[in-house]
């Protein structure tokens, strides 16, 4: 990523690419029967990405699919950190007709303020809402009263479908509307429309196949009733020209990467038999299914090409009956294990805490667990409440306790309480500093111990005590916190863990020296806190 900056929205406009890129077996029989209706019609295809290197993925597929309404289409993505009122102004400078937004977990608090601000400046403007979050429970959402219309499900063909009736005068009298299933086939493609400057300073989603084939309950693709993979050697000639363009980083969104093991091979043995030091690839993948001739494959690839991101979740196998997780535990630890030690990919694994049945102590077992299997990081998530998801059916048995705002977290439970809930909240921000960045990957292993959950809970608690934050924690002080809570918490390793803090701090290539480190607590020293009510005043007298 270069180190450029860049705006904090960007505007990607697509319309160059109409032209060439309206297959005529799409839109044959779907011609428009007024050319001036698309002559005056403009539609804004828009969502908020969490972060600028994040593309919208769901957008660039409406789009392909937009036939001949290409011509008066324009994307338009944001962040979520822009102000509403400068992501309206944004919008109405194209002057649209119809915007059609992209609803996630991430975005529906602010993309509730843009749409309402949307409604009160401009309330001709046909709004159109499609995505997860407002695909289920969509009539109690506030975001829902102010739109227009709401497609519901995969909306690849049915937003096309919608805009051409929008423009014929002949609009649906009803504004929740269900996308009826499309086959795979039957869908173009939208790898074209990732534009340049996404190939070399964004980060690329792609997809194999959709859908998956588990149940697990806490997750929306349980709804589905299969993986389904798209045409494989049209798949892979999209890779081809993304990576002639100059595409080096994929991210596949495939739920289950690894299940065809025949599929993943050939996409695996493609990006292989293109290997360069800037290629990167992302894969989701079933823990428990790692046959002998994928293993020996994975081999193959350099360090810095490969990232897995493994869903553990729990090892605890009552909770994974109550919640229709199928996973071996044994197997499931012996891959891992094995990919830490025969591969160069960067290991990503997942836990979540607060699901139905799971206690403090349940929990502790499996991050321990996971722990000795040695991942480089442990993303630590805490249930969530998605729309549409199965796990809700637990909420009166286990007394489910779920934030009403987003991101719709899990607060208590009957075996887990408020409090401990935000002990464990805390532990995942510390180790996702601490543990997960890999800033202290010499000297963590020198702090933990074999039970690890215990040691870090404790250094939790000491710097969330000393500090009562677990944000705004500049690395040079977290240092000074990670010495310090040592020698108070286990002070017959501290002068070991000192000298791996100093391995690990030359490393992080901070410039202050490691020797002016307050790294012991007789030396720290409780710091003043500045009046910021009164800075302008003291500018104006200084």
């Amino acid at each position: 990523m270069s180190e450029q900056k860049y705006s904090p929205e960007l505007t990607v406009s697509l319309i160059e690419h109409t032209e060439n890129n309206i297959s005529d077996h799409r839109t044959k029989n779907l011609s428009i029967s007024s050319e001036e209706g698309i002559a005056s019609c403009k539609i804004v295809l828009a969502t908020l990405n969490a972060r600028f290197f994040h593309t919208s993925f769901g957008l660039r597929y409406l789009y392909a699919n937009l036939n001949e309404l290409q011509s008066c289409c324009e994307i338009k993505e944001f962040i979520i950190q822009t102000r509403a009122i400068d992501i309206v102004e944004e919008i109405l400078s194209s002057k649209p007709s119809i915007v059609g937004f992209g609803v996630y977990i991430w975005n529906i608090v602010e993309t509730t303020n843009v749409v309402n601000l949307l409604k009160v400046i401009a309330p001709e403007i046909k709004i159109i809402l499609g995505g997860p979050e407002v695909s289920y429970e969509t009539e109690q959402q506030s975001i829902v009263k102010c739109a227009d219309y709401v497609l519901t499900g995969a909306a690849d063909i049915s937003f096309y479908q919608l805009c051409k009736d929008i423009i014929n005068d002949n609009p649906p009298d009803k504004k929740i509307l269900t996308s009826k299933p499309v086959a795979l086939e039957d869908i173009a493609l939208p790898y074209q429309y990732y534009t340049d400057e996404d190939l070399t300073h964004r980060l690329l989603y792609v997809e194999a196949s959709r859908g998956c084939p588990f149940k697990c309950e806490f997750c929306l693709s349980s709804l589905d009733k299969s993986s389904v993979p798209f045409e494989l050697s049209s798949f892979l000639e999209q890779m081809e020209i993304l990576y002639n363009r100059g595409a080096r980083n994929f991210k596949f969104i495939d739920r289950t990467f690894n299940l065809n093991i025949n599929t993943t091979m050939q996409i695996m043995q493609f990006f292989l038999d293109k290997m360069s030091s800037d290629l990167y690839l992302h894969f989701e993948v079933v823990p428990d299914h790692l046959p002998r001739k994928l293993k020996e494959l994975l081999t193959k690839f350099p360090e810095g090409s490969l990232q897995f991101e493994i869903g553990i979740q729990t090892f605890n196998t009552e909770v994974q009956t109550l919640i229709n997780r199928k996973q071996n535990n044994s197997k499931s630890k012996e891959n891992l294990i094995w990919l830490k030690d025969n591969t160069q990919a960067h290991i990503h694994a997942d836990l979540i805490f607060g699901l139905p049945g799971e206690t403090y102590d349940t929990f502790k077992d499996s991050f321990n667990e996971l722990y000795h299997c040695r991942p480089h990081e442990i993303q630590m998530g805490i249930l969530k409440r998605l729309k549409g998801s199965p796990i809700i059916r637990h909420t009166e048995s286990f007394d489910l306790r779920f934030n009403p705002l987003p991101p719709f977290n899990i607060l208590s439970t009957d075996r887990v309480s408020f409090s401990t809930m935000q002990r464990i909240n805390r532990f995942a921000r510390y180790w996702d500093m601490i543990g997960n960045s890999g800033r202290f990957k010499y000297a963590l292993p020198h702090i933990l111990s074999n039970k690890p959950f215990d040691d870090f809970m404790a250094i939790t608690e000491w710097i969330f005590n000393k500090t009562g934050q677990i944000h705004n924690i500049n690395l040079k002080k977290l240092f000074e916190f990670v010495s310090q809570s040592v020698e108070a918490l286990f002070p017959e390793k501290h002068q070991l863990v000192i000298s791996k803090l100093e391995e690990d701090y030359k490393a992080s290539q901070l410039k202050s020296l490691f020797n002016g480190l307050k790294l012991y607590s007789s030396e720290d020293v409780i710091l003043k806190k500045k009046n910021k009510s009164l800075k302008r005043q003291q500018q104006h007298m200084s």
